[in-house]
């Protein structure tokens, strides 16, 4: 994850993982909560289903997503 980026966006693969830029700063937080509600947005879930399992203070996450109405993530490791 890279935050303070220009916009929102996927970015490709970093190894196993999905690189994103997110518009947030890491403060207070506050890249963390658009973490949580970019990924809600793109797999079409309430923000209450994207838990951050690990790496709340770095750039490599886990998260876990609930009950996922869309896939994105299909075409993103594309």
């Amino acid at each position: 994850m890279q935050p303070g980026a220009g916009r929102s966006e996927v970015t490709g693969l970093h190894g196993d993982a999905i690189k994103l830029r997110l518009m947030a700063r890491a403060v207070d937080g506050r890249a963390n909560a658009a973490l949580r509600a970019f990924l809600a947005d793109a797999f079409g879930v309430p923000v209450r289903n994207v838990t951050l399992v690990r790496g709340a203070a770095s750039r490599d996450k886990v998260v876990r997503i609930e009950a996922p109405v869309r896939r994105p993530d299909h075409d993103w490791l594309a």
